[in-house]
């Protein structure tokens, strides 16, 4: 929670502490002297406002509070849990009013004696109470504080209050003795009903009820991330203005961890737009597509083994699967341990495809990831990039350039770039580098590798 909105809901709900205060006072003051069970109950009704509102104030003060060890979903339940205090004081007085309301009725108790103050005074009170209102509404709206909204609904009651204690008076101003004790009955089914109203926001949000629309906006927001298959559980809870989503999320499995997490970040982003204050918990679950190739679903077993591999060719020979894999293992571990991991291997490949795939692999040492190498001398480059130009005449490969040449200590390295017609096909392209990266191999034989980037014609 940002300082700005922790200020407006501590500076709105003080305010409503003197506001409160000062409007109780005046219509208890008056209320004894005219003798008025109505405006005397609309002033305790203000004074319990007095009470809710200053308990309001110090509950947002630490209700905006951070997570800790403690409470690892912040402090903003203490909102919920301060609005029903506040309820119960509702419903206390509420019930205090039918009581004395009802015992008013039942000895014929006097009239009150009505002047023009007691209806100045309630005037005043109920343009004080829209003004405040208002204002609470607002800051409860934008800080989503269930204690500022309480608040407002408190003030709203004190309106409605107000008017029907000014209705009893003007009944009781032209004779009828029962219209005082009347507003007093009508004040206390107000506070019960506006009490009502907000004990079931707050009950829902303390038994976790998941806000509505909240699943519906957040589940929306997830699968309009590319690369989410589907999400499999989705949890929403309020905890003060805070949305805590739990969702367990399927992707593909052939993802690598850093796609994944890419993928939880737009997530995040999505779901802040639609929800504004929300924090994620993201949970992905690797899943195989209807779509998954041959090639990626061996990918994913030697993946899931630990193991390093490429260059995985497949066949299909009527119906029966050939495959070939080179498996990169420590140059100096022994043959048969190596021999025993690409038997495991071959065995899980098996055991994904059956037990009539041809699966053969080929060992080879896990090259260091970081090998040391030294640029060649200019006039080994300059013989390498002729012998590339020379071989490039006979195939449909032209324009080569950019030729480096590293010395290492397995052998040399040869990068090189090319140019091929832009209409031609990957394959076609691949055939005709290969046929002179053999040809560099043969006239070089101290070259272990050709590194080749084709490239359309300059446009």
């Amino acid at each position: 929670m940002s300082d700005t909105v922790h200020n407006v809901k501590s500076r709105v709900a003080a305010i409503s502490v003197f506001a409160s205060a000062g409007m109780a006072a005046a219509k208890f003051v008056v209320g004894i002297a005219i003798g008025s069970l109505a405006l005397i109950s609309e002033a305790l009704h203000s004074s319990i406002d007095v009470v809710a509102t200053v308990i309001t104030w110090m509950v947002v003060r630490v209700s905006d509070r951070p997570a800790d060890q403690e409470h690892h979903y912040g402090h903003g339940k203490l909102e919920s849990v301060s609005a029903l205090g506040v309820i119960a004081l509702l419903y206390v007085l509420a019930g205090g009013i039918l009581v004395e309301s009802y015992s008013r009725l039942r000895d014929g108790v006097a009239p009150a004696s009505v002047t023009a103050i007691p209806f100045i005074v309630l005037l005043v009170d109920i343009a004080v109470n829209l003004w405040r209102a208002r204002a609470l509404h607002s800051a409860a709206h934008t800080t989503k504080s269930q204690a500022l909204a309480a608040d407002a609904l408190h003030f709203t009651s004190d309106v409605l209050g107000s008017v029907a204690v000014m209705v009893g008076l003007a009944l009781s101003a032209l004779g009828y003795s029962w219209g005082d004790a009347a507003a007093a009955i009508v004040v206390a089914i107000v506070i019960a009903l506006l009490g009502l109203r907000m004990a079931r926001s707050t009950v829902e949000t303390l038994v976790d009820r998941a806000p509505e629309g909240a699943s519906e906006k957040a589940t929306a927001a997830i699968i309009a991330v590319p690369g989410v298959l589907n999400v499999e559980r989705l949890r929403v809870r309020m905890v003060g203005s805070i949305h805590f989503i739990d969702a367990v999320v399927q992707v593909p499995r052939t993802y690598p961890i850093d796609r994944v997490e890419e993928i939880k970040r737009k997530a995040e982003a999505n779901i802040a737009k639609v929800l504004d204050d929300a924090d994620l918990a993201f949970t992905a679950v690797p899943v195989a597509r209807d779509n998954e190739s041959v090639r990626e679903r061996i990918m994913v077993i030697a993946r899931n083994s630990g193991l390093a591999v490429h260059h995985v060719t497949v066949h299909d020979l009527g119906g029966r699967l050939t495959v070939s894999i080179d498996l990169e293992v420590d140059g100096n571990m022994a043959l048969t341990a190596a021999h025993g991991i690409a038997h495991e291997l071959e065995g899980n490949i098996r055991h994904e495809f059956g037990e009539d795939v041809e699966v053969d692999t080929h060992i080879e040492p896990l090259e260091p990831e970081l090998p040391v190498g030294v640029d060649a001398a200019p006039e080994r480059v300059e013989a390498i990039k002729n012998a590339l130009s020379r071989f490039a005449t006979d195939t449909a490969i032209h324009d080569i350039h950019n030729v480096r040449v590293r010395e290492t200590e397995a052998g040399e390295i040869v990068n090189f770039h090319c140019r091929a017609s832009s209409a031609m096909r990957v394959i076609d392209v691949h055939e005709n580098v290969d046929e002179i990266e053999r040809a560099l191999r043969r006239a070089f034989p101290e070259v272990k590798r050709v590194i080749s980037h084709a490239e359309p014609p300059r446009g």
